[in-house]
């Protein structure tokens, strides 16, 4: 490593070792170089925002350690960049995320990003419920999105909500969001929502043994739903309408399961929605359309 001395040669170490190993990229990042600038500066305590002044810093033995080590640790253990760093960004904002919870990425944050227009009138969201909300980044979204809306926020896991507690304290919206712990609408009886929001378990048995390693960090139970990835969905579509307020809109990201979804409910006008950032697989339908299909 005596060739290794500014933070402009780590990347480029970085970099070459993350191709050569065949680092997997999707947990924030999309590629190598900024995957490595991410975690490096990370490691030695500098803003992602600095200018490019600072590649030619020289680090001392305690910072080659550091960064060494974070390195590391994402090869040869394959674990995201996020749960190496504790942090990950969703709709524009910061969240703690560790391994109790799937970390953020659904293209969802497009959606509230945009107060869910045209789909609703934002000044009439009063009551918003997120399925399966994990680290809280969607209904912490929300109520930046709806500062006067109230955000039920459930999920089967009590770590899952430890995690999201811890975020809805940093964004100071403990006021805002009731955490939880329901399988699904079990603990609702009798409430209904202008939106109802989820990113549920959507993998299958078989995908789930293709994906890349770094995705068995995350919660198995986060990620599986049965043999086919679409046993959560299809509860949620059977279910919600009873939860729905009269003009409510239900949306869901689906994945891979969304030919399974449309081969069960073929008369169902399913809106899929379509993103700038991201893909995902996500439908739009409102409480009307589940009434009358």
């Amino acid at each position: 490593m005596v060739s290794l001395n500014t933070i402009h040669d780590f990347i480029h170490f970085a970099v070459t070792q993350f191709n050569k190993k065949q680092t997997y990229f999707g947990h924030g990042t999309d590629n190598s170089w900024d995957e490595a600038v991410y975690l490096i500066l990370h490691a030695l305590r500098l803003p992602l925002d600095s200018d490019q002044t600072v590649l030619n810093k020289k680090l001392t033995a305690c910072e080659k350690q550091a960064v060494l080590k974070i390195i590391n640790s994402r090869i040869k253990e394959r674990i995201p960049a996020a749960y190496l760093t504790k942090e990950s960004w969703f709709a524009g904002l910061l969240f703690y995320v560790d391994e109790r919870v799937l970390i953020p990425r659904s293209p969802i944050a497009e959606l509230i990003e945009a107060s869910f227009v045209p789909w609703m009138e934002p000044k009439k969201v009063s009551k918003i419920l997120d399925i399966g909300t994990g680290s809280g980044c969607i209904a912490i979204a929300c109520s930046y999105a709806f500062p006067k809306a109230k955000i039920d926020a459930i999920d089967i896991s009590q770590g899952a909500l430890k995690v999201a507690a811890i975020n809805c304290t940093k964004h100071k919206v403990t006021k805002k969001i009731r955490l939880l712990k329901s399988n699904l609408f079990e603990k609702l009886k009798g409430k209904t929502y202008d939106i109802i929001i989820s990113n549920p378990p959507y993998v299958g048995n078989a995908e789930m043994k293709t994906l890349p390693k770094e995705y068995y960090h995350e919660p198995k139970m986060a990620l599986l739903a049965g043999i086919g990835g679409d046993e959560i969905v299809v509860k949620i579509i059977e279910n919600a309408v009873k939860y729905l307020s009269p003009r409510g809109i239900l949306v869901v990201e689906v994945g891979n399961s969304a030919p399974m979804i449309l081969q069960k409910y073929p008369h169902l006008p399913f809106v899929w929605l379509e993103f700038e950032r991201g893909e995902g697989e996500v439908f739009l339908i409102t409480r009307e359309q589940l009434i009358h299909n």
